[in-house]
C-alpha cells in the first residue's frame, strides 16, 4: 500500500492499520484516495486569469477541495445554468445575466470600464470617442448581448457620437485582437483587456468610460451541495487578497 496518511475526521484512523474492505469505506467517508471534493465555477471569461489565481490559492488553503472553473461568456453560462448545468458559483458580468440565472443574494466583488484600444504609436491619433466618428478611422466594436457591446453603446450615446464598425465581435479580446492584427485603428473594450494584451497594444481614456462601467457579480447557484465552499471562495474573492489580485489585473474591487 502507499505511505498512509491522516485524513478528513474519522478518528484520525491509519488506513493501512485497517483491513481492506474497511480501508474502502474510510476512503469513501473521508474522501482520501483521490477522492476530492470539487468547488465548480462558472465564471466570465474576462475572469479567466484572476480567478484561476485565486483557485490555486483557494485549493491550497483547503487540502481535499479541488476548483474547477467554466469560463464563458457570461449570458451564455446563466442560460447553461437555468437549464440545470451543474455550477456551485456564478461569476458574471453584468446584473442582467446574473438576474437570469436566478442565483440569489449576489454580490458586487469588481468594476470594469471601457478604454479605446489603439495601436502601438496611435496612428490615427484617437484621442477620445469623437475620434472614432472621424472618416477613415477604422473601428471594432463588440456585438451585443456582450458586456463590452452593451458598454460601448452606453458610452457612444453619452457622448453622443455615432460609430459604424467595421467589425462587430462576440467579445473584447476578439476586437482588441484586431488592433493587434492592424485590422482595426481602434477598438472599444474593456480596461482588463487592454491590461491583458501586455503592451501590444496602448489604452486611450475618455471620461464618458463611467457613464458606462460593468459591475462584476458573485453568488451561489441554488441547489448546490457545497454552500460552506461558496461561501469560503466569495470570502477569498472579497478579501485583501482578492482585492489585491483584482486590481493587478485592471479591475477596480468593489466590496459589496
Amino acid at each position: 500500500m502507499p505511505p498512509a496518511r491522516y485524513c478528513g475526521s474519522v478518528n484520525r484512523v491509519r488506513l493501512r492499520a485497517v483491513s481492506p474492505a474497511l480501508a474502502l469505506v474510510l476512503f469513501a467517508v473521508t474522501g482520501c484516495g483521490g477522492g476530492r471534493q470539487t468547488l465548480t465555477v462558472f465564471a466570465d471569461t474576462s475572469l479567466t486569469g484572476t480567478f484561476g489565481s485565486l483557485g490555486r490559492a483557494f485549493e491550497a488553503a483547503h487540502p481535499g477541495v479541488a476548483v474547477r472553473f467554466d469560463f464563458g461568456g457570461s449570458p451564455a453560462l446563466a442560460q447553461r445554468i437555468v437549464r440545470g448545468a451543474s455550477a456551485d458559483l456564478f461569476a458574471a458580468a453584468g446584473l442582467a445575466a446574473m438576474r437570469r440565472s436566478g442565483a440569489p443574494g449576489p454580490r458586487v466583488f469588481a468594476r470594469d470600464s471601457l478604454q479605446i484600444a489603439v495601436p502601438k504609436g496611435d496612428p490615427a491619433h484617437v484621442t477620445g470617442l469623437k475620434d472614432l466618428a472621424a472618416p477613415g478611422v477604422r473601428v471594432a466594436l463588440c456585438a451585443l448581448p456582450a458586456p463590452c457591446g452593451a458598454a460601448a453603446r452606453a458610452a457612444l450615446a453619452a457622448a453622443g457620437v455615432t460609430v459604424t464598425a467595421v467589425a462587430r465581435d462576440q467579445d473584447g479580446g476578439a476586437a482588441l485582437t484586431r488592433v493587434r492584427l492592424g485590422q482595426a485603428d481602434a477598438a472599444l473594450v474593456f480596461r482588463t483587456d487592454v491590461r491583458a494584451a501586455a503592451g501590444a497594444v496602448e489604452g486611450v481614456d475618455f471620461p464618458e468610460a463611467a457613464r458606462a462601467a460593468e459591475d462584476y457579480l458573485i453568488a451561489t447557484v441554488p441547489g448546490t451541495g457545497r454552500l460552506a465552499l461558496t461561501r469560503e471562495f466569495v470570502d477569498l474573492v472579497l478579501s485583501d487578497q482578492g482585492r489585491k489580485v483584482l486590481a493587478s489585473a485592471g479591475f477596480t474591487p468593489v466590496t459589496g
